[in-house]
Formats: structure tokens, sequence, C-alpha cells
């Protein structure tokens, strides 16, 4: 049987940002529609759709 193991030279990922479900919300940087994430959260929110959309811009840049 073959057992998977991280490799233990790659930084874990970082956590994922609170999802809000009341208050304000985060407008999207690039179309400006809410998001899932609190309006408190710093840095670039994006919608879930603009999120996938630069994904794939960004794993077929070479």
């Amino acid at each position: 049987m073959t057992e998977c193991y991280a490799d233990p030279g790659e930084p874990e990922a970082a956590p994922a940002p609170p999802l809000t479900q009341h208050g304000p919300r985060a407008a999207c940087v690039l179309c400006g529609k809410p998001t899932e994430y609190p309006a408190s959260l710093p840095g670039l929110t994006m919608c879930p759709v603009c999120e996938w959309q630069q994904a794939q811009r960004t794993a077929c840049s070479g």
C-alpha cells in the first residue's frame, strides 16, 4: 500500500479568513458585488466568481 505524506519542506497553507453570516460584507474589488467576507477584513476581497476567474488566469500564465 502506498501512503502519501506532505513534503516537510513545504509550508502549510494559511487558514481561510472567517466567513460572515451577519453584518456588512466586503465588496469585490473587481466587480463590486458583495463577498462572503466581512467588511472589516483587510486586503483585497473578491466574490467567488472573480476568485475562480483570477485563479484560472494565474494558473495559465506560465
